[in-house]
């Protein structure tokens, strides 16, 4: 027997077996897919919690991963129709959202939406949540090998300035996305990481030419076991990636630059294409509930949006200053927005600086 859910404010469950039903006090049934694909970053879901959810719903999560944001973005113009969640980043929903390819959510499948945060819940990429609901966020900066540093690398120096970066030559990686790449470059030289002046970011692209003979990889998926193979010592990356690790390998930490980096927030959002909106936002709700929630951050070591969560959540990881920053630092912290027409611009230094000879 199929599985339901009825669409309404207020929703009651009657559960008796893996093929229950779950029953509202009235509106119209809505039917539950067999199965549900997710569109993810790699790295970025508890399996426990996909299998949980299969256990209660009787929905089988199949999950597909890519790297970058413009990797997202590229998947779905070249006409990928198959997804129905997605977890764009800020600036990347406000693209999506310019070029239509987001649904709008129905908030009455979504009643855990009052979990979230109110620092969260208006966010500037998307007003109101129409597109997208917060699913974690973070912040960009610097992970490295604690055998190797007496004191924390907190400086994009140790990435960019030749007298001390050369030191480390062969033991750096890079991220593999042009926003995150410049905008380390551009912070690094005092300018904002969402510059549009091409002078500017030509001081970036030439910065990060100048990079590239300390350089081991551009890489978006490995820098943190890299740094725990001992194959680098200074990782541009993720800061729950990092924290993922240390808890295999507890040489490796991360700590966020002085001159300031990347605040961000990671979002699940269903394409307009999704052959089961329905199904997608039960399980948006169920990433909300306090518990699940907690159970990911536990996991992931990324800070979570959802403030009814936090008395689940560890207390080494809520009081973290790496991982839940001091206002100080949030003061430093600046959130990537879209740049418009001034985009291609970014990937065009982006294809000088990954073409140039190391």
């Amino acid at each position: 027997m199929k599985q339901f859910i009825t669409r309404t404010v207020v929703i009651c469950l009657i559960a008796g077996s893996l093929s229950m039903l779950a029953v509202a006090c009235g509106g119209e049934k809505q039917e539950l897919a067999d199965e549900l694909y997710l569109y993810n970053w790699s790295e970025y879901m508890d399996p426990q919690v996909l299998e949980d959810f299969e256990a209660e719903f009787g929905v089988r999560v199949i999950e597909d991963t890519y790297a970058t944001n413009e990797e997202l973005l590229a998947k779905l113009q070249a006409g990928a129709t198959g997804y129905d969640l997605i977890v764009p980043s800020d600036y990347m929903v406000e693209v999506m959202v310019g070029e239509e390819l987001l649904a709008k959510l129905d908030h009455e499948n979504i009643p855990n939406l009052s979990n979230i945060d109110p620092m969260f819940a208006d966010p500037p990429y998307d007003p109101g949540m129409v597109h997208c609901v917060p699913y974690m966020w973070g912040t960009t900066g610097i992970g490295y090998n604690m055998d190797v540093f007496e004191e924390p690398p907190d400086s994009w120096a140790y990435l960019f300035d030749p007298a001390v970066a050369s030191q480390y030559a062969g033991k750096i990686t890079m991220l593999n996305d042009v926003r995150e790449a410049m905008g380390a470059a551009l912070k690094y030289l005092g300018y904002s990481l969402n510059s549009t002046d091409e002078g500017e970011l030509e001081e970036a692209r030439d910065l990060l030419i100048q990079q590239k003979p300390w350089v081991y990889a551009y890489d978006s998926e490995q820098y943190a076991p890299l740094l725990s193979a001992d194959e680098t010592v200074l990782a541009h990356g993720y800061n729950g990636y990092f924290f993922m690790t240390a808890l295999e390998d507890e040489r490796i930490w991360y700590t966020i630059p002085k001159e300031g980096a990347t605040i961000w927030a990671d979002n699940l959002c269903v394409p307009e294409t999704a052959p089961n909106k329905y199904t997608a936002e039960v399980f948006i709700d169920y990433i909300l509930r306090p518990e699940v929630n907690a159970t990911l951050v536990n996991y992931l070591w990324y800070p979570s949006p959802n403030s009814a969560a936090k008395e689940f959540i560890d207390p080494e990881i809520l009081e973290e200053p790496a991982i839940y920053p001091p206002p100080e630092v949030m003061e430093r912290l600046e959130w990537i927005t879209d740049v418009g027409e001034s985009t291609q611009l970014y990937e065009r230094l982006w294809t000088e600086v990954k073409a140039a000879a190391p």
